[in-house]
């Protein structure tokens, strides 16, 4: 970050040194532009999971990720839900298990560099997310017996375990189930999004290159303006990946059917400290236990009741619906409903971040012009390498 804002400084010195400045963009415009790259970040590894970034343990939970005999009676796999075909969602507005759930599914894109993981935070590691769904029973509806079986008996798997732990299955079932995840996780870690058109122009804003900036869209660089300026979006929507990754209250409705409410962030801190798989239990390979920090200072407040993560929006035009219940379809249902939200419909007792923005036509559509800015066609995934050639 030093270097980065090193960099913007020079450039800025240099403009006005030859008495010129960007072509419509004032230098605290350009240093909050600048704030959103650059891209891609460095890679991440999870102290808490020892084969974090370790390619034999992604290719073993590529894998798993489609393996049907996951779920019993082969009904589901992860990659059902989360397919990569549609950007690692499923397009649903609620997502689907053995039932129909209460959520929308969260993309998987860029998912290695979060801390806290699902709608509510219920689970302070990659690993840890993972394993919900394996054992939910409207989800995929396994147990810890079923998987190590799985492991221990299938040749190709029980090959590729050990080429990702050093060791064959053993005989202990919950430490499979975990071993499981933590490859499951290894592999979501590689999910990085690839460069957009906004990538480019702010680099180019960066170095000052005037004929790069013209390649931008004059539409999407109104709706930036509005971004990072009045719009205040990048108060919670910050940094390379879009999002502060804590969570808010943006007035969505949370009752999931008449008398049953969804709880949000409150209730996610409740079942993260109650469960025997967060950072603090025995199944974190996190030996300095600096990892945990996050989980043991954590504490519910009566006003996470009804806030949901922040997603980030690398994608985002690419990913709909939208919000946690999935209650709006498109970009501009969204960009509406920030435009004319009520207060009122605050549930926090905390100090709001959202206010009704009041855009007109014209800057709605410059807004979502640059959202599709941070959208692009990823390549197709390759074939997965075989587990043990």
């Amino acid at each position: 970050m030093k270097r980065l804002l090193l960099v913007l400084a020079l450039v800025l010195a240099a403009g006005q040194a030859h008495g010129e400045a960007l072509p419509g963009w004032a230098p605290e415009e350009v240093r909050a532009v600048a704030a959103h790259g650059p891209w891609p970040p460095a890679p991440v590894r999870d102290p808490s999971n020892r084969v974090s970034g370790n390619p034999a343990a992604a290719a073993l939970g590529r894998h798993l990720f489609e393996e049907p005999r996951l779920s019993p009676g082969r009904q589901v796999t992860c990659g059902d839900c989360h397919q990569a075909g549609r950007d690692w969602g499923d397009g649903r507005a609620r997502g689907f298990g053995t039932v129909e759930l209460d959520r929308r599914t969260l993309s998987l894109w860029n998912v290695g560099y979060r801390h806290w993981f699902g709608w509510d935070g219920s689970a302070d590691s990659l690993w840890m997310q993972s394993l919900r769904p394996l054992l939910d029973a409207r989800e995929m509806a396994s147990s810890a017996p079923a998987i190590a079986t799985l492991l221990r008996g299938d040749k190709g798997l029980a090959c590729g375990y050990e080429r990702a732990f050093g060791e064959p299955p053993g005989e202990d079932d919950e430490k499979l189930l975990v071993d499981a995840a933590k490859a499951l996780a290894a592999f979501q870690q590689t999910l990085v999004t690839p460069r957009t058109p906004f990538d480019d122009f702010r680099d180019a804003l960066v170095a000052g290159d005037r004929a790069a900036l013209q390649r931008y869209p004059v539409g999407a660089q109104r709706g930036l303006k509005l971004f990072v300026g009045r719009g205040n979006c990048a108060t919670c929507h910050f940094g390379p990946l879009f999002t502060n990754g804590e969570f808010g209250d943006i007035g969505i409705p949370f009752f999931v059917r008449p008398g049953e409410v969804d709880s949000g962030r409150h209730g996610g801190i409740a079942r993260l400290g109650d469960s025997s798989f967060n950072r603090l239990g025995r199944h974190s390979d996190d030996v300095s236990d600096a990892a945990s920090t996050r989980t043991r200072h954590v504490e519910a407040q009566h006003r996470n009741f009804g806030e949901f993560r922040v997603p980030g929006l690398r994608q985002a035009g690419r990913t709909g619906p939208y919000m946690h219940d999935g209650s709006l379809a498109t970009l501009e249902d969204v960009v509406e409903h920030y435009s004319t939200v009520s207060p009122d419909r605050l549930h926090s007792d905390g100090v709001p971040l959202v206010r009704p923005l009041g855009l007109s036509a014209h800057e709605s559509a410059d807004l979502v012009a640059f959202l599709r800015t941070l959208d692009v066609e990823a390549p197709a995934l390759p074939p997965p390498p075989p587990l043990c050639p």
